[in-house]
Protein backbone atom coordinates (compact mmCIF):
# COMPACT_ATOMS: atom_id res chain seq x y z
CA UNK A 1 0.00 0.00 0.00
CA UNK A 2 1.03 3.52 -0.88
CA UNK A 3 -0.05 6.11 1.16
CA UNK A 4 -0.31 9.98 -0.47
CA UNK A 5 -0.66 13.08 1.90
CA UNK A 6 -2.91 15.66 0.07
CA UNK A 7 -4.23 18.82 1.03
CA UNK A 8 -7.52 20.39 -0.52
CA UNK A 9 -7.47 24.03 -0.79
CA UNK A 10 -10.44 26.15 -1.84
CA UNK A 11 -8.93 28.53 -4.29
CA UNK A 12 -10.48 32.37 -4.99
CA UNK A 13 -12.33 32.11 -1.63
CA UNK A 14 -13.86 34.95 -0.09
CA UNK A 15 -14.69 32.81 3.05
CA UNK A 16 -16.03 29.11 4.02
CA UNK A 17 -17.48 27.33 1.05
CA UNK A 18 -16.66 29.83 -1.66
CA UNK A 19 -14.31 29.25 -4.27
CA UNK A 20 -12.98 26.30 -6.04
CA UNK A 21 -11.71 22.81 -4.76
CA UNK A 22 -8.44 21.45 -5.46
CA UNK A 23 -6.76 18.80 -4.63
CA UNK A 24 -2.72 19.30 -3.80
CA UNK A 25 -0.63 15.87 -3.61
CA UNK A 26 3.50 15.72 -3.62
CA UNK A 27 4.51 12.79 -5.09
CA UNK A 28 8.11 11.20 -4.70
CA UNK A 29 8.32 10.24 -8.09
CA UNK A 30 5.47 10.51 -11.55
CA UNK A 31 3.47 7.46 -11.31
CA UNK A 32 1.59 6.34 -14.49
CA UNK A 33 -0.70 8.18 -16.20
CA UNK A 34 -3.72 6.16 -15.75
CA UNK A 35 -2.92 6.08 -11.73
CA UNK A 36 -3.13 10.01 -11.76
CA UNK A 37 -6.37 10.05 -13.50
CA UNK A 38 -8.08 7.22 -11.23
CA UNK A 39 -6.91 9.18 -8.01
CA UNK A 40 -8.45 12.90 -9.68
CA UNK A 41 -11.70 10.90 -10.56
CA UNK A 42 -11.96 9.43 -7.01
CA UNK A 43 -11.49 13.12 -5.77
CA UNK A 44 -14.14 13.95 -8.25
CA UNK A 45 -12.78 17.97 -7.71
CA UNK A 46 -12.64 20.28 -10.46
CA UNK A 47 -8.71 19.58 -10.60
CA UNK A 48 -6.40 17.61 -8.80
CA UNK A 49 -2.71 18.98 -8.08
CA UNK A 50 0.23 16.64 -8.46
CA UNK A 51 3.54 17.79 -7.99
CA UNK A 52 7.30 15.94 -7.78
CA UNK A 53 9.96 17.70 -6.97
CA UNK A 54 11.67 19.80 -9.69
CA UNK A 55 15.77 19.01 -10.05
CA UNK A 56 16.92 21.55 -11.44
CA UNK A 57 17.80 25.73 -11.02
CA UNK A 58 14.71 27.04 -12.98
CA UNK A 59 11.89 25.68 -10.61
CA UNK A 60 11.23 24.42 -7.35
CA UNK A 61 8.10 21.47 -8.32
CA UNK A 62 7.05 20.31 -11.67
CA UNK A 63 3.34 20.21 -11.94
CA UNK A 64 0.33 18.15 -13.77
CA UNK A 65 -3.10 18.73 -13.43
CA UNK A 66 -5.93 16.27 -13.87
CA UNK A 67 -10.39 17.11 -13.87
CA UNK A 68 -12.06 13.77 -13.06
CA UNK A 69 -12.43 12.82 -16.88
CA UNK A 70 -8.64 14.07 -18.53
CA UNK A 71 -4.93 15.78 -17.61
CA UNK A 72 -5.68 19.33 -18.71
CA UNK A 73 -3.44 22.00 -20.46
CA UNK A 74 -3.39 24.88 -17.76
CA UNK A 75 -5.23 25.43 -14.79
CA UNK A 76 -5.25 28.47 -12.85
CA UNK A 77 -6.97 27.90 -9.36
CA UNK A 78 -4.94 24.13 -8.52
CA UNK A 79 -2.27 26.31 -8.96
CA UNK A 80 -3.13 28.81 -6.54
CA UNK A 81 -3.52 25.67 -4.31
CA UNK A 82 -0.38 24.05 -4.94
CA UNK A 83 1.46 27.36 -4.33
CA UNK A 84 -0.60 28.08 -1.18
CA UNK A 85 0.75 24.91 0.00
CA UNK A 86 3.92 25.73 -0.65
CA UNK A 87 4.69 29.06 0.40
CA UNK A 88 2.15 27.49 4.04
CA UNK A 89 5.25 24.85 4.52
CA UNK A 90 8.13 27.59 3.69
CA UNK A 91 7.32 30.67 4.99
CA UNK A 92 10.59 31.85 4.39
CA UNK A 93 9.97 30.96 0.54
CA UNK A 94 8.96 33.90 -1.17
CA UNK A 95 7.75 32.75 -4.78
CA UNK A 96 6.44 28.84 -5.57
CA UNK A 97 8.24 28.17 -9.08
CA UNK A 98 5.93 25.41 -10.76
CA UNK A 99 7.26 23.52 -14.37
CA UNK A 100 4.58 22.45 -16.11
CA UNK A 101 4.71 20.45 -19.65
CA UNK A 102 2.16 22.69 -22.11
CA UNK A 103 1.85 26.25 -19.57
CA UNK A 104 5.80 26.57 -19.03
CA UNK A 105 7.22 27.86 -15.88
CA UNK A 106 4.08 29.25 -13.69
CA UNK A 107 4.42 31.61 -10.44
CA UNK A 108 2.79 32.11 -6.92
CA UNK A 109 3.75 34.70 -4.78
CA UNK A 110 2.74 36.15 -1.64
CA UNK A 111 0.46 39.68 -1.81
CA UNK A 112 -0.69 41.11 1.27
CA UNK A 113 -3.17 38.57 2.79
CA UNK A 114 -2.97 36.92 -0.09
CA UNK A 115 -1.27 35.68 -3.06
CA UNK A 116 -0.47 36.29 -6.79
CA UNK A 117 -0.37 33.57 -9.71
CA UNK A 118 1.39 34.61 -13.40
CA UNK A 119 -0.57 32.78 -16.16
CA UNK A 120 0.55 32.78 -19.58
CA UNK A 121 -2.08 35.63 -21.46
CA UNK A 122 -4.25 33.59 -23.77
CA UNK A 123 -6.57 36.40 -25.80
CA UNK A 124 -9.43 35.35 -27.65
CA UNK A 125 -9.45 37.12 -30.72
CA UNK A 126 -10.18 34.97 -33.58
CA UNK A 127 -14.31 36.57 -34.52
CA UNK A 128 -16.43 32.68 -34.82
CA UNK A 129 -18.48 32.24 -37.76
CA UNK A 130 -22.30 32.73 -37.92
CA UNK A 131 -22.61 29.07 -37.78
CA UNK A 132 -20.70 28.97 -34.38
CA UNK A 133 -22.34 31.61 -33.32
CA UNK A 134 -25.42 29.61 -34.01
CA UNK A 135 -24.38 26.97 -32.04
CA UNK A 136 -22.96 28.95 -29.25
CA UNK A 137 -26.20 30.57 -28.42
CA UNK A 138 -28.35 27.12 -28.80
CA UNK A 139 -25.92 25.78 -26.16
CA UNK A 140 -26.50 28.89 -23.78
CA UNK A 141 -30.20 29.09 -24.48
CA UNK A 142 -29.82 32.87 -25.47
CA UNK A 143 -28.11 34.82 -28.17
CA UNK A 144 -24.88 36.75 -26.81
CA UNK A 145 -23.56 40.37 -28.17
CA UNK A 146 -20.23 38.65 -29.71
CA UNK A 147 -18.67 35.22 -29.38
CA UNK A 148 -14.93 35.19 -29.68
CA UNK A 149 -12.35 31.76 -30.03
CA UNK A 150 -8.76 30.85 -28.66
CA UNK A 151 -7.78 27.96 -30.70
CA UNK A 152 -10.03 25.14 -30.51
CA UNK A 153 -9.77 24.78 -26.98
CA UNK A 154 -11.60 28.26 -25.63
CA UNK A 155 -15.30 30.01 -26.41
CA UNK A 156 -15.82 33.49 -25.05
CA UNK A 157 -19.91 34.57 -25.73
CA UNK A 158 -19.61 38.07 -23.98
CA UNK A 159 -22.76 40.23 -23.13
CA UNK A 160 -24.25 43.13 -22.00
CA UNK A 161 -25.32 42.85 -18.40
CA UNK A 162 -24.58 40.64 -15.97
CA UNK A 163 -27.99 39.48 -15.43
CA UNK A 164 -27.98 37.53 -18.57
CA UNK A 165 -24.48 35.54 -17.12
CA UNK A 166 -26.43 34.50 -14.38
CA UNK A 167 -29.81 33.34 -15.91
CA UNK A 168 -28.08 31.50 -18.52
CA UNK A 169 -29.18 27.79 -18.29
CA UNK A 170 -26.97 25.86 -20.69
CA UNK A 171 -27.58 22.75 -22.25
CA UNK A 172 -24.60 20.55 -21.63
CA UNK A 173 -24.99 18.01 -24.10
CA UNK A 174 -25.27 20.70 -26.80
CA UNK A 175 -21.87 22.39 -25.37
CA UNK A 176 -19.92 18.81 -25.74
CA UNK A 177 -20.92 19.14 -29.59
CA UNK A 178 -19.31 22.34 -30.15
CA UNK A 179 -15.89 20.99 -30.36
CA UNK A 180 -16.68 17.26 -29.89
CA UNK A 181 -13.10 15.02 -28.68
CA UNK A 182 -12.02 18.31 -27.62
CA UNK A 183 -12.00 19.34 -23.66
CA UNK A 184 -13.15 23.09 -25.03
CA UNK A 185 -14.20 25.69 -22.15
CA UNK A 186 -17.10 27.79 -22.89
CA UNK A 187 -16.95 31.28 -21.16
CA UNK A 188 -19.72 33.25 -20.60
CA UNK A 189 -18.90 37.00 -19.46
CA UNK A 190 -20.30 40.39 -19.11
CA UNK A 191 -19.21 43.74 -17.30
CA UNK A 192 -19.90 43.49 -13.20
CA UNK A 193 -21.82 45.36 -10.67
CA UNK A 194 -20.04 45.04 -7.51
CA UNK A 195 -16.86 44.17 -9.83
CA UNK A 196 -15.67 45.22 -12.78
CA UNK A 197 -16.68 41.96 -14.86
CA UNK A 198 -18.52 38.96 -13.37
CA UNK A 199 -18.41 35.64 -15.51
CA UNK A 200 -19.44 31.86 -15.67
CA UNK A 201 -17.20 28.80 -16.93
CA UNK A 202 -18.38 25.58 -18.41
CA UNK A 203 -16.31 22.31 -19.23
CA UNK A 204 -18.29 19.45 -19.15
CA UNK A 205 -15.86 17.49 -21.61
CA UNK A 206 -13.42 17.37 -18.42
CA UNK A 207 -16.44 15.94 -16.26
CA UNK A 208 -17.18 20.03 -14.54
CA UNK A 209 -20.45 21.20 -15.98
CA UNK A 210 -20.00 24.48 -14.12
CA UNK A 211 -16.51 25.04 -12.74
CA UNK A 212 -16.58 26.82 -9.69
CA UNK A 213 -14.08 29.46 -10.37
CA UNK A 214 -11.56 29.50 -12.95
CA UNK A 215 -8.11 30.54 -13.09
CA UNK A 216 -7.52 29.79 -17.09
CA UNK A 217 -10.43 31.18 -18.49
CA UNK A 218 -9.58 34.59 -16.99
CA UNK A 219 -6.03 34.33 -18.65
CA UNK A 220 -8.58 34.21 -21.79
CA UNK A 221 -10.88 37.27 -20.91
CA UNK A 222 -8.23 39.64 -19.30
CA UNK A 223 -6.74 40.82 -22.52
CA UNK A 224 -10.21 41.27 -23.71
CA UNK A 225 -11.58 42.83 -20.70
CA UNK A 226 -8.39 45.22 -20.22
CA UNK A 227 -8.52 46.19 -24.17
CA UNK A 228 -12.16 47.59 -23.69
CA UNK A 229 -11.88 49.68 -20.37
CA UNK A 230 -8.78 50.91 -21.53
CA UNK A 231 -6.29 49.76 -17.86
CA UNK A 232 -4.44 46.57 -17.48
CA UNK A 233 -6.04 46.07 -13.92
CA UNK A 234 -9.50 45.25 -13.14
CA UNK A 235 -11.86 43.07 -10.56
CA UNK A 236 -13.59 40.00 -11.39
CA UNK A 237 -16.18 37.61 -10.06
CA UNK A 238 -17.54 34.16 -10.87
CA UNK A 239 -20.96 33.24 -10.35
CA UNK A 240 -21.20 30.16 -9.81
CA UNK A 241 -23.53 28.43 -6.69
CA UNK A 242 -19.83 28.99 -4.33
CA UNK A 243 -18.70 31.95 -6.07
CA UNK A 244 -15.16 33.45 -6.09
CA UNK A 245 -13.19 36.62 -6.41
CA UNK A 246 -10.00 37.62 -8.97
CA UNK A 247 -7.59 40.36 -8.78
CA UNK A 248 -6.95 40.49 -13.12
CA UNK A 249 -3.88 42.70 -14.60
CA UNK A 250 -2.60 41.94 -17.64
CA UNK A 251 1.32 42.42 -17.98
CA UNK A 252 2.87 41.92 -21.67
CA UNK A 253 2.03 38.34 -22.44
CA UNK A 254 1.31 37.55 -18.75
CA UNK A 255 -1.85 37.79 -16.52
CA UNK A 256 -1.33 38.29 -12.97
CA UNK A 257 -4.35 36.95 -11.04
CA UNK A 258 -4.64 37.73 -7.33
CA UNK A 259 -6.73 36.01 -4.78
CA UNK A 260 -6.98 34.32 -1.24
CA UNK A 261 -6.72 30.29 -0.68
CA UNK A 262 -7.37 28.34 2.41
CA UNK A 263 -6.98 25.19 3.21
CA UNK A 264 -9.73 22.72 4.29
CA UNK A 265 -9.03 19.12 4.09
CA UNK A 266 -5.81 17.55 5.04
CA UNK A 267 -5.42 13.89 4.83
CA UNK A 268 -3.94 10.27 2.52
CA UNK A 269 -4.74 8.93 -0.07
CA UNK A 270 -4.17 4.59 0.12
CA UNK A 271 -2.93 3.41 -3.49
CA UNK A 272 -2.99 -0.36 -3.39
CA UNK A 273 -0.10 -1.96 -4.74
CA UNK A 274 -2.42 -3.63 -7.20
CA UNK A 275 -3.32 -0.10 -8.68
CA UNK A 276 0.37 0.20 -9.83
CA UNK A 277 0.78 -3.26 -10.90
CA UNK A 278 -2.09 -3.42 -13.10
Amino acid sequence: MMRLPFTQIDAFADGAFTGNPAAVMFLERWLPDSVLQGIAADNNLSETAFLVAHDGAEADFELRWFAPKLEVALCGHATLASGHVVLDALPDLPLARFLTRQAGLLTVARDGDGLAMRLPALPANRPVTQAEESAVSAALGTLPVEVWARGHDYLVAVFDSPDEVRSLQPDFAAILALAPGVDLMLIATAPGEDSDVLSRVFVPACGVDEDPVTGSAHAVIAPLWAARFGRPQFSAAQASVRGGRLGCRVEGDAVILSGKARTVIRGEYDLPDAALNG
